[in-house]
């Protein structure tokens, strides 16, 4: 079966730890980036939040709300739309909840054996990414403490000389 994952098709029966690096959405924001915003993760969300039970989408709204995505750039529709790709793909499946409610039937969606490959791989991608940032902020902070280190010590040598 083949998925795709950063708009690269990949055979999920040969899946094993390499994902294609995805991208960072860039905005318009003051400083051209949009901080906390890994390209597609709504994905992985909700396939997390499909990991432990079926779920329908109020529910998976509210899960969402509760990682701490409640202003990740997505409305309802969007997510609705993220879900049925999702089925499309075979990473999860749907059905009618056969509980009446008020409103119209509503869809329980499942996750997939293949959801499941798919939820791993964006796991240990992530994991790489964890690890990226790590080291960039911890390379930041360095160099951080270095500079302001050599401009104390140019005030001092400054304060000296006067």
């Amino acid at each position: 079966m083949l998925i795709s994952i950063c708009n690269t098709q990949i055979d999920i029966s040969i899946l094993e730890g390499s994902v294609p690096r995805c991208g960072y959405r860039w905005g318009a924001s003051l400083q051209g980036v949009q901080p906390r915003r890994i390209h597609r993760f709504m994905e992985p969300a909700l396939l997390l939040l499909l990991h432990g039970k079926p779920a329908h989408g109020y529910a998976l709204v509210e899960g969402l709300r509760q990682l701490g995505l409640e202003a990740y750039p997505a409305d309802v529709s969007a997510i609705y739309r993220i879900l049925y790709d999702l089925e499309a793909n075979g990473m999860l499946v749907s059905r009618q909840d056969a509980e009446r409610t008020a409103g119209p039937p509503r869809r329980v969606y499942e996750l997939t054996e293949a959801g499941d490959v798919y939820l791993q791989a964006w796991v240990e991608e992530l994991h790489e990414t964890d690890r990226l940032l790590h080291r960039f902020l911890d390379a930041y902070d360095t160099h951080r403490k270095e500079h302001e280190s050599a401009t104390t010590e140019e005030l001092v040598q400054q304060a000296e000389k006067s």
